[in-house]
């Protein structure tokens, strides 16, 4: 490999790595227009596994903004990321996978929508779909994998003074 490529493909990395950051922010920003803008056009989202739906950025963007309103604070932590870079029509890099664990503390909100307690906790893996676009790196799949979640408890544990 020359250094030339190994350059481009450092650059890529840092650009699906500042991706899926921008993923993880505009959801637990509640920004879904900047949400959307992540997607190629024809980009989808499988939020299934979590008890979510599945369909195009526009579709889920919207599913997301009404069901987000139960958490006044979200916060997705996107870890072990792999990257693989493909091929689309022989040329090398123009896409990728990225497989990556997350770990998602969530607080359910009170009536007037401040956060309350207890927290809601779920983890799983991405799997997401890039492909390089005019305007850069884009989204055309996003896969949730939740692996487990742990609810709130009805009955807080007592406060040993």
């Amino acid at each position: 490999m020359t250094q030339r490529v190994e350059l481009a493909t450092v650059m890529d990395r840092l650009a699906l790595d500042e991706l899926i950051t921008d993923y993880a922010t505009a959801v637990d920003d509640g920004d879904w227009q900047a949400y959307r803008g992540l997607f190629t056009p024809d980009g989808r989202a499988d939020y299934r596994s979590a008890g979510g739906i599945e369909g195009d950025a526009e579709k889920v963007a919207a599913w997301l903004e009404e069901s987000m309103r139960l958490f006044a604070m979200r916060q997705h932590l996107i870890v072990n990321r792999r990257v693989r870079f493909g091929l689309l029509e022989q040329d090398t890099g123009d896409t990728a996978h990225v497989r990556a664990d997350y770990v998602n503390p969530m607080r359910l909100a009170d009536s007037e929508g401040a956060p309350a307690v207890p927290d809601f906790v779920c983890g799983g893996r991405y799997a997401f779909a890039l492909l390089r676009t005019h305007d850069g790196w884009r989204l055309r799949e996003v896969l949730v994998q939740e692996k487990w979640r742990r609810l709130p408890d009805p009955q807080p544990a007592p406060v040993i003074n």
